[in-house]
């Protein structure tokens, strides 16, 4: 429950919160310490990947994110981030996808060396619906190694699955840049407190 706590609010939150791309939705919500940037993030793009570092103190400041939009409509139909947590060494990813899926399956990710078990949706709301989870080193190290594409399995309300395709271009290389930007730019947590002198005796 920490580390899901850390990843959603201290990263994948705000990260997606404050992120140019999703300034017209509603944001994820974060905890009341959660601070807001009050600056754009720094960004980079690496292949078809932008790696964006957000002006904030926190044990995850970095995320790797991907969206793809409907040209037809401008409409959102997938979006991805891959955020790190440093002193913990783990991931946390938010993926969102379209309303109207149904919710009890769940997504799955996958390429072509690595396959998902079913992620669970976290909530949705008027921009989409929100899976929001840890996700293992080794399924980041899979994804790494595939490629073209990868994509993301939703359900229809029927039954129907559809298969959004995401790209992998530059996936390895971009995780690497986030990973060591995170690193340096992440708040580590404060020592603990050292215990309060006794009061000294009173001297009759």
């Amino acid at each position: 429950m920490k580390l899901m706590q850390t990843l959603i609010g201290a990263g994948l939150g705000l990260a997606l919160a404050c992120g140019a791309a999703l300034a017209q939705d509603a944001p994820a919500p974060a905890p009341a310490t959660a601070q807001t940037p009050s600056k754009p993030p720094e960004t980079k793009t690496i292949g078809d990947w932008i790696v964006r570092c957000f002006p904030i103190q926190s044990p995850s400041p970095c995320d790797m994110f991907q969206e793809l939009v409907d040209q037809r409509t401008k409409q959102r139909v997938l979006s991805f981030s891959i955020a790190f947590v440093p002193n913990m060494n783990r991931h946390g990813m938010q993926v969102t996808v379209p309303l109207e899926v149904g919710l009890q399956k769940g997504v799955t990710i996958s390429s072509d060396s690595y396959t998902s078990p079913a992620f669970r949706y976290r909530y949705c709301d008027r921009g989409g619906c929100y899976v929001q989870t840890v996700i293992d080193n080794a399924a980041i190290e899979s994804l790494a190694k595939s490629g073209p594409d990868g994509k993301v399995r939703v359900f229809a309300d029927g039954g129907k699955a559809y298969d959004l395709k995401f790209s992998l271009k530059g996936f390895a290389a971009a995780h690497d840049d986030m990973v060591e930007q995170a690193k340096a730019k992440a708040t580590k947590a404060p020592p603990p407190a050292a215990p309060a002198a006794a009061p000294a005796p009173a001297t009759p």
